[in-house]
């Protein structure tokens, strides 16, 4: 047998699965937090709140170097160059602060009980996070949209949510059995771990920005790898306390339908905002985009603020996983798709 053919021969399988799963929206990131989920699973107490590895402090001081490189990355001119849509970022941010979570708060009100409240709590965290920041460039930029508007959103909303996001909770969690939050404490809290770091890498753009865009992937990189430690220490805390023990398979199933069904219903409703409007291609593009689209960076780092009990926040962070596995694989089939068609946003169901 030639083996050396055999790894010739393998070399384009690998490359047709690489991209097949990228067509799905499956990247390695995704793979990695499954893996983490997994790891967590079997062995929980190496990564749980009092276990050997030093995961609290490492991700907390990750966080504030996140959002300071995020910050150092900002560029004041891109930011201006958006300024001028104000419709546009008007029905942006009311999709992601204000559609969202009254959508799940209706559907809690209908359809939510007294049991599995926890979810509940999950899901309309989902709903009160800001917009994405890469992903939703990436998406609005393939389906070909306007992408200083997109840059602008998306950045605006991150900020804009370390103070709505908090005060969405706090208002959901005082209406419903969960327990009562410290909102001013909490507040101050993401102001002295995201805001103040993104601040201090504004001032620092023009000086560092071009040294911070050049080292993009390497901070991609750090990003991802913080979130990863995050999940992972969240799941172990919530394993070796067997917090998932009451939820079925069939559960779980749904709850990824409902996150789908979230999505399309948001999706839909910014679409056909933008057309009663009368919104241009491109700047339709950009809101169903940037208001449908919910943060895994901004969800995990904030639970380790507004949850302060470590052991349930692995449930609270299932729903958010689980939107931000399916908006991508539905986003990234969805702006391909309008790439394609050129001048018509009109997609088959």
């Amino acid at each position: 047998m030639n083996t050396e053919n055999n790894g010739v021969a393998l070399v384009p399988v690998r490359e047709r699965g690489s991209k097949f799963l990228k067509r799905l929206g499956l990247d390695n990131f995704l793979l990695a937090l499954l893996a983490m989920i997994l790891l967590a699973y079997l062995w929980p107490h190496i990564g749980e709140e009092n276990g050997p590895l030093p995961l609290e402090e490492i991700t907390t001081y990750g966080v504030s170097l996140i959002f300071f490189f995020y910050g150092m990355r900002l560029s004041p001119a891109k930011l201006k160059a958006g300024l001028s849509d104000w419709r546009l970022h008007l029905v942006v941010q009311l999709s992601t602060f204000l559609l969202f979570p009254l959508l799940v708060f209706l559907a809690n009100v209908l359809l939510g009980g007294e049991e599995n409240q926890l979810l509940w709590l999950g899901v309309f965290y989902v709903a009160a996070l800001p917009s994405t920041v890469s992903s939703s460039v990436v998406m609005v930029s393939i389906a070909g949209g306007n992408l200083p508007g997109a840059i602008f959103n998306a950045s605006i909303s991150s900020l804009i949510g370390v103070f709505m996001t908090p005060l969405w909770m706090g208002l959901f969690m005082s209406t419903s059995s969960a327990a009562e939050m410290d909102l001013g404490s909490i507040i101050l809290k993401l102001m002295l771990q995201v805001l103040l770091p993104v601040t201090l890498g504004v001032l620092l753009n023009k000086r560092f920005g071009e040294f911070a865009e050049r080292q993009k992937a390497r901070l991609r990189l750090f990003d991802q790898t913080i979130i990863l430690l995050i999940v992972y220490s969240s799941f172990c805390d919530s394993f070796a306390r067997e917090m998932f023990k009451g939820f079925s398979a069939l559960e779980l199933l749904l709850l990824g339908g409902a996150m789908v069904a979230l999505f399309f219903l948001v999706f839909g409703l910014i679409h056909l905002l933008g057309n009663l409007l009368g919104f241009s291609r491109e700047n339709r593009i950009t809101a169903i985009f940037c208001g449908s689209k919910k943060s895994l960076v901004h969800g995990t780092v904030m639970s380790k603020v507004i949850f302060p009990d470590a052991n349930i926040v692995g449930i609270i962070l299932l729903p958010l996983m689980l939107y931000h596995a399916l908006q991508l694989i539905a986003a990234s089939i969805l702006a391909q798709r309008m790439a394609r068609q050129g001048t018509s946003l009109e997609v088959s169901a």
